[in-house]
Protein backbone atom coordinates (compact mmCIF):
# COMPACT_ATOMS: atom_id res chain seq x y z
CA UNK A 1 0.00 0.00 0.00
CA UNK A 2 1.29 3.38 -1.00
CA UNK A 3 1.92 6.78 1.49
CA UNK A 4 -1.42 8.30 -0.13
CA UNK A 5 -3.81 5.56 -0.37
CA UNK A 6 -2.52 4.42 3.39
CA UNK A 7 -3.72 8.01 4.93
CA UNK A 8 -6.74 8.53 2.73
CA UNK A 9 -7.68 4.91 3.99
CA UNK A 10 -7.45 6.07 7.76
CA UNK A 11 -9.18 9.67 6.79
CA UNK A 12 -12.62 7.82 5.17
CA UNK A 13 -12.58 5.45 8.09
CA UNK A 14 -13.06 8.20 10.19
CA UNK A 15 -15.25 10.54 8.46
CA UNK A 16 -18.31 9.16 10.11
CA UNK A 17 -16.96 9.20 13.62
CA UNK A 18 -17.97 12.82 14.46
CA UNK A 19 -21.49 12.38 15.94
CA UNK A 20 -20.27 9.01 17.70
CA UNK A 21 -17.28 10.98 19.45
CA UNK A 22 -19.48 13.38 20.99
CA UNK A 23 -21.35 10.65 22.84
CA UNK A 24 -21.23 9.73 26.21
CA UNK A 25 -19.91 6.42 27.49
CA UNK A 26 -22.14 3.94 27.31
CA UNK A 27 -23.32 1.84 30.80
CA UNK A 28 -26.28 -0.57 30.68
CA UNK A 29 -27.06 -3.29 32.42
CA UNK A 30 -23.23 -3.68 34.23
CA UNK A 31 -21.98 -2.92 30.62
CA UNK A 32 -19.61 -0.25 30.01
CA UNK A 33 -18.71 1.66 27.20
CA UNK A 34 -15.11 3.34 27.14
CA UNK A 35 -13.51 5.69 24.18
CA UNK A 36 -9.54 5.48 23.30
CA UNK A 37 -8.59 7.90 21.40
CA UNK A 38 -5.00 7.42 19.77
CA UNK A 39 -1.99 9.92 18.64
CA UNK A 40 -1.62 7.45 15.59
CA UNK A 41 -3.08 6.85 11.77
CA UNK A 42 -5.93 4.42 11.50
CA UNK A 43 -4.36 0.77 10.88
CA UNK A 44 -0.85 1.75 11.13
CA UNK A 45 1.67 -0.83 11.30
CA UNK A 46 2.83 -1.63 15.04
CA UNK A 47 1.68 1.11 17.05
CA UNK A 48 -1.92 1.87 15.17
CA UNK A 49 -2.95 -1.38 14.77
CA UNK A 50 -1.52 -2.29 18.72
CA UNK A 51 -3.84 0.18 20.37
CA UNK A 52 -6.94 -1.26 18.03
CA UNK A 53 -5.83 -5.01 19.50
CA UNK A 54 -5.19 -3.87 22.79
CA UNK A 55 -8.81 -2.53 22.68
CA UNK A 56 -10.19 -5.62 21.03
CA UNK A 57 -8.64 -7.64 23.57
CA UNK A 58 -10.17 -5.89 27.01
CA UNK A 59 -13.60 -6.36 25.16
CA UNK A 60 -12.95 -9.74 24.76
CA UNK A 61 -11.57 -10.69 27.78
CA UNK A 62 -14.09 -8.92 29.64
CA UNK A 63 -16.51 -10.75 27.44
CA UNK A 64 -18.24 -7.30 26.25
CA UNK A 65 -18.56 -5.80 30.01
CA UNK A 66 -16.00 -3.61 29.33
CA UNK A 67 -16.12 -2.32 25.39
CA UNK A 68 -13.11 0.15 24.00
CA UNK A 69 -13.72 2.14 20.71
CA UNK A 70 -10.90 3.78 18.84
CA UNK A 71 -10.83 6.70 18.10
CA UNK A 72 -7.05 7.11 15.03
CA UNK A 73 -5.67 10.26 15.03
CA UNK A 74 -7.52 13.29 14.23
CA UNK A 75 -11.16 11.12 14.56
CA UNK A 76 -11.81 13.03 17.74
CA UNK A 77 -9.20 15.04 18.69
CA UNK A 78 -5.66 15.79 17.25
CA UNK A 79 -3.58 13.42 17.95
CA UNK A 80 -0.71 15.46 20.37
CA UNK A 81 -4.12 16.22 22.60
CA UNK A 82 -5.32 12.70 23.03
CA UNK A 83 -3.70 13.04 26.90
CA UNK A 84 -6.16 16.18 27.66
CA UNK A 85 -8.92 14.54 26.00
CA UNK A 86 -8.69 11.88 28.98
CA UNK A 87 -7.71 14.64 31.23
CA UNK A 88 -10.54 16.92 30.58
CA UNK A 89 -13.15 13.97 30.41
CA UNK A 90 -14.02 13.82 26.55
CA UNK A 91 -12.44 10.04 26.35
CA UNK A 92 -11.50 7.64 29.12
CA UNK A 93 -8.20 6.22 27.29
CA UNK A 94 -5.53 7.79 25.49
CA UNK A 95 -2.71 5.35 23.45
CA UNK A 96 0.42 7.56 22.68
CA UNK A 97 3.84 7.73 24.20
CA UNK A 98 4.44 9.83 27.59
CA UNK A 99 7.06 12.22 26.11
CA UNK A 100 4.62 13.19 24.29
CA UNK A 101 3.70 14.65 27.33
CA UNK A 102 6.96 16.18 28.78
CA UNK A 103 5.89 19.67 28.49
CA UNK A 104 3.24 18.47 31.58
CA UNK A 105 6.13 17.12 33.38
CA UNK A 106 9.58 16.23 32.25
CA UNK A 107 9.45 13.37 34.22
CA UNK A 108 7.15 11.79 31.56
CA UNK A 109 9.89 11.63 29.06
CA UNK A 110 11.13 8.25 31.40
CA UNK A 111 8.43 6.00 30.73
CA UNK A 112 9.02 6.52 27.27
CA UNK A 113 12.72 6.38 26.43
CA UNK A 114 15.73 8.32 27.16
CA UNK A 115 18.73 9.16 25.08
CA UNK A 116 21.34 5.99 25.60
CA UNK A 117 19.40 4.86 28.34
CA UNK A 118 17.08 1.84 28.87
CA UNK A 119 16.28 -0.89 26.05
CA UNK A 120 12.93 -2.58 25.88
CA UNK A 121 13.54 -5.26 28.78
CA UNK A 122 15.62 -2.78 30.94
CA UNK A 123 12.26 -0.19 30.90
CA UNK A 124 9.82 -3.06 31.65
CA UNK A 125 11.89 -4.32 34.21
CA UNK A 126 12.22 -0.89 35.78
CA UNK A 127 8.40 0.05 35.78
CA UNK A 128 7.35 -3.79 36.40
CA UNK A 129 9.92 -4.72 39.33
CA UNK A 130 12.25 -1.82 40.71
CA UNK A 131 9.37 0.51 41.56
CA UNK A 132 9.05 2.45 38.19
CA UNK A 133 5.37 2.30 37.71
CA UNK A 134 4.90 3.39 41.46
CA UNK A 135 6.48 6.96 40.31
CA UNK A 136 4.52 6.76 37.32
CA UNK A 137 1.50 6.68 39.52
CA UNK A 138 2.97 10.13 41.44
CA UNK A 139 3.83 11.92 37.89
CA UNK A 140 0.49 11.20 36.32
CA UNK A 141 -1.69 11.53 39.96
CA UNK A 142 -1.62 15.26 39.64
CA UNK A 143 -3.53 15.21 36.09
CA UNK A 144 -6.21 12.21 37.66
CA UNK A 145 -5.10 9.73 35.05
CA UNK A 146 -3.06 6.56 35.16
CA UNK A 147 -0.37 5.30 32.65
CA UNK A 148 0.39 1.64 31.43
CA UNK A 149 2.90 0.43 29.27
CA UNK A 150 1.40 -0.80 26.45
CA UNK A 151 4.48 -1.85 23.27
CA UNK A 152 7.72 -1.14 22.66
CA UNK A 153 9.41 -0.46 19.42
CA UNK A 154 12.85 -1.61 20.43
CA UNK A 155 16.10 0.31 19.36
CA UNK A 156 14.53 2.50 16.75
CA UNK A 157 16.15 3.62 13.50
CA UNK A 158 18.08 7.00 13.70
CA UNK A 159 16.39 8.99 11.20
CA UNK A 160 15.72 9.54 7.19
CA UNK A 161 18.39 12.20 6.01
CA UNK A 162 18.31 14.19 2.77
CA UNK A 163 22.61 14.41 2.82
CA UNK A 164 24.92 12.39 3.75
CA UNK A 165 25.91 12.89 7.64
CA UNK A 166 29.79 13.33 7.91
CA UNK A 167 30.29 14.66 11.10
CA UNK A 168 29.25 17.18 13.50
CA UNK A 169 29.50 20.25 10.74
CA UNK A 170 26.77 18.17 9.06
CA UNK A 171 24.01 19.06 12.18
CA UNK A 172 24.38 22.87 12.04
CA UNK A 173 21.07 24.48 11.16
CA UNK A 174 19.67 20.85 10.50
CA UNK A 175 15.42 20.94 10.36
CA UNK A 176 15.04 17.76 12.07
CA UNK A 177 11.52 16.48 13.33
CA UNK A 178 12.12 14.33 16.75
CA UNK A 179 10.55 14.34 20.11
CA UNK A 180 10.92 14.36 23.95
CA UNK A 181 14.55 14.28 25.41
CA UNK A 182 15.99 12.72 22.14
CA UNK A 183 14.94 16.17 20.85
CA UNK A 184 17.09 18.18 23.51
CA UNK A 185 20.01 16.37 22.55
CA UNK A 186 19.89 16.82 18.73
CA UNK A 187 19.20 20.58 19.61
CA UNK A 188 22.66 20.40 22.07
CA UNK A 189 24.39 19.00 18.20
CA UNK A 190 23.09 21.69 16.31
CA UNK A 191 19.85 20.99 14.94
CA UNK A 192 16.67 22.64 14.94
CA UNK A 193 14.88 20.12 16.30
CA UNK A 194 10.32 20.34 16.21
CA UNK A 195 7.89 17.60 17.00
CA UNK A 196 4.82 16.88 14.87
CA UNK A 197 2.50 13.80 14.43
CA UNK A 198 3.14 10.57 12.22
CA UNK A 199 0.52 11.48 9.41
CA UNK A 200 2.39 15.39 9.06
CA UNK A 201 5.62 14.21 8.85
CA UNK A 202 5.70 13.39 4.73
CA UNK A 203 4.79 16.47 3.98
CA UNK A 204 7.01 18.39 5.88
CA UNK A 205 9.81 16.57 4.30
CA UNK A 206 8.77 16.89 0.83
CA UNK A 207 8.18 20.76 1.04
CA UNK A 208 11.28 21.13 2.67
CA UNK A 209 10.18 22.46 5.57
CA UNK A 210 12.34 19.75 7.36
CA UNK A 211 15.61 18.69 5.97
CA UNK A 212 15.47 15.46 8.19
CA UNK A 213 12.77 13.34 10.03
CA UNK A 214 12.96 9.81 12.41
CA UNK A 215 9.77 7.93 13.82
CA UNK A 216 10.48 4.70 14.62
CA UNK A 217 12.34 2.28 12.51
CA UNK A 218 11.19 0.25 9.14
CA UNK A 219 8.37 -1.26 9.68
CA UNK A 220 6.38 2.01 10.43
CA UNK A 221 8.58 4.47 8.11
CA UNK A 222 7.85 2.08 4.86
CA UNK A 223 4.24 3.06 5.23
CA UNK A 224 4.80 6.59 5.69
CA UNK A 225 6.60 6.84 2.49
CA UNK A 226 10.02 8.53 4.03
CA UNK A 227 12.08 6.99 1.29
CA UNK A 228 10.28 9.04 -1.48
CA UNK A 229 12.16 12.04 -0.02
CA UNK A 230 15.63 11.23 1.70
CA UNK A 231 17.64 7.92 0.70
CA UNK A 232 19.89 7.86 3.96
CA UNK A 233 18.54 5.96 6.50
CA UNK A 234 20.60 6.11 9.52
CA UNK A 235 21.01 3.05 12.48
CA UNK A 236 20.98 2.31 15.29
CA UNK A 237 19.13 5.21 16.88
CA UNK A 238 21.67 6.59 20.21
CA UNK A 239 18.72 8.83 21.52
CA UNK A 240 15.53 6.02 21.05
CA UNK A 241 17.38 2.77 22.80
CA UNK A 242 13.43 1.03 23.78
CA UNK A 243 10.52 3.42 23.31
CA UNK A 244 7.45 2.60 25.38
CA UNK A 245 3.99 3.39 23.95
CA UNK A 246 1.28 4.02 27.03
CA UNK A 247 -2.05 3.34 27.74
CA UNK A 248 -3.65 6.54 30.29
CA UNK A 249 -6.89 6.10 31.80
CA UNK A 250 -9.23 8.07 33.64
CA UNK A 251 -7.88 7.15 36.90
CA UNK A 252 -11.55 7.38 38.86
CA UNK A 253 -13.16 5.91 36.46
CA UNK A 254 -10.43 3.07 36.24
CA UNK A 255 -10.33 2.44 40.17
CA UNK A 256 -14.65 2.27 40.10
CA UNK A 257 -14.05 -0.86 37.83
CA UNK A 258 -14.67 -4.07 39.50
CA UNK A 259 -11.70 -5.24 40.53
CA UNK A 260 -11.71 -8.26 37.44
CA UNK A 261 -12.21 -5.43 34.79
CA UNK A 262 -9.47 -3.35 36.53
CA UNK A 263 -7.11 -6.61 36.07
CA UNK A 264 -7.90 -7.02 32.83
CA UNK A 265 -7.00 -3.69 31.88
CA UNK A 266 -3.72 -3.78 33.90
CA UNK A 267 -3.07 -7.56 32.23
CA UNK A 268 -3.84 -6.86 29.03
CA UNK A 269 -1.59 -3.70 28.84
CA UNK A 270 1.69 -6.18 29.92
CA UNK A 271 0.64 -8.08 27.54
CA UNK A 272 0.78 -6.18 24.61
CA UNK A 273 4.26 -4.75 25.46
CA UNK A 274 5.74 -8.46 24.46
CA UNK A 275 3.62 -8.38 21.46
CA UNK A 276 4.05 -5.01 20.01
CA UNK A 277 7.78 -5.73 20.87
CA UNK A 278 7.87 -8.45 19.04
CA UNK A 279 5.46 -7.65 15.99
CA UNK A 280 8.73 -4.85 15.51
CA UNK A 281 11.37 -7.67 15.97
CA UNK A 282 10.02 -9.66 13.01
CA UNK A 283 8.68 -6.76 10.60
CA UNK A 284 11.33 -4.64 10.58
CA UNK A 285 14.36 -6.34 9.14
CA UNK A 286 11.32 -7.17 6.33
CA UNK A 287 10.57 -3.89 5.54
CA UNK A 288 13.91 -2.48 5.66
CA UNK A 289 14.67 -5.24 2.64
CA UNK A 290 11.75 -4.20 0.70
CA UNK A 291 13.42 -0.64 1.32
CA UNK A 292 16.88 -1.54 0.26
CA UNK A 293 15.66 -4.04 -2.93
CA UNK A 294 13.12 -1.98 -4.05
CA UNK A 295 13.33 1.64 -3.29
CA UNK A 296 17.09 2.17 -3.30
CA UNK A 297 17.47 3.44 0.51
CA UNK A 298 21.37 3.87 1.95
CA UNK A 299 21.53 2.41 5.14
CA UNK A 300 24.15 4.01 7.05
CA UNK A 301 25.56 4.42 10.63
CA UNK A 302 26.44 7.91 12.51
CA UNK A 303 29.86 8.83 12.07
CA UNK A 304 31.47 8.63 15.60
CA UNK A 305 31.36 11.90 16.23
CA UNK A 306 27.99 12.17 16.64
CA UNK A 307 27.77 9.13 18.81
CA UNK A 308 30.44 10.58 21.36
CA UNK A 309 28.58 14.27 21.12
CA UNK A 310 24.97 12.78 21.57
CA UNK A 311 26.46 10.73 24.58
CA UNK A 312 28.28 13.77 25.90
CA UNK A 313 24.91 15.41 25.73
CA UNK A 314 22.62 12.99 27.06
CA UNK A 315 24.55 12.99 30.30
CA UNK A 316 24.42 16.70 30.00
CA UNK A 317 20.65 16.90 30.02
CA UNK A 318 20.05 13.75 32.76
CA UNK A 319 22.45 16.38 35.09
CA UNK A 320 20.60 18.75 34.51
CA UNK A 321 16.96 17.27 35.10
CA UNK A 322 18.70 15.68 38.51
CA UNK A 323 19.48 19.22 39.96
CA UNK A 324 15.58 20.40 38.41
CA UNK A 325 13.35 22.63 40.38
CA UNK A 326 10.95 20.26 40.08
CA UNK A 327 11.03 17.81 43.21
CA UNK A 328 9.11 14.85 41.09
CA UNK A 329 11.32 15.34 38.13
CA UNK A 330 14.41 15.06 40.50
CA UNK A 331 13.01 12.17 42.04
CA UNK A 332 12.39 10.28 39.07
CA UNK A 333 16.16 11.14 37.54
CA UNK A 334 17.56 10.05 40.74
CA UNK A 335 15.68 6.30 40.58
CA UNK A 336 15.99 5.84 36.57
CA UNK A 337 19.58 6.46 37.00
CA UNK A 338 20.00 3.75 40.03
CA UNK A 339 17.91 1.30 38.43
CA UNK A 340 19.35 2.09 34.69
CA UNK A 341 23.21 1.28 36.90
CA UNK A 342 21.87 -2.09 38.38
CA UNK A 343 20.36 -3.58 35.11
CA UNK A 344 23.64 -2.34 32.73
CA UNK A 345 25.70 -4.68 33.99
CA UNK A 346 23.29 -7.67 33.25
CA UNK A 347 22.53 -6.22 29.50
CA UNK A 348 26.45 -5.30 29.13
CA UNK A 349 28.27 -7.82 30.95
CA UNK A 350 26.00 -10.80 29.73
CA UNK A 351 24.07 -9.77 26.94
CA UNK A 352 26.01 -7.69 24.81
CA UNK A 353 28.63 -10.66 25.48
CA UNK A 354 26.51 -12.89 24.02
CA UNK A 355 25.17 -10.74 20.72
CA UNK A 356 28.95 -9.72 19.86
CA UNK A 357 30.08 -13.56 19.49
CA UNK A 358 27.20 -14.40 17.62
CA UNK A 359 27.52 -12.05 15.14
CA UNK A 360 31.21 -13.51 15.08
CA UNK A 361 31.35 -16.89 15.21
CA UNK A 362 27.75 -18.39 14.58
CA UNK A 363 26.49 -18.33 11.41
CA UNK A 364 23.32 -20.53 9.15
Amino acid sequence: MDRRSFIRRGALAGAGAGAAALASPAVAQDRITWRMVTTWPKNFPGLGVGAQRLADRITAASGGRLTVQVYAAGEMVPPLQSLDAVIDGTAEMSHGAAYYWQNKSTALSYFTGVPYGMTAGELAAWVQHLGGQQLWDEVYDQFGVQGFLSGNTGTQAGGWFRDELTGLDSLKGLRFRTPGLGGRVWEKLGATVTNMAAGEIFQALQSGALDAAEFVGPYNDLALGFYQVAKNYYFPSFVEPGLATELVVDKAKYQALPDDLQAIVRDVCQAEYDTVSADFVANDPRALKTLVEEHGVQVRQFPEEILEAGAKASMEIIAELRDSSDEMTRKVTEHFIESLNLMRSRTEGNDMNFIEARAKYFTL
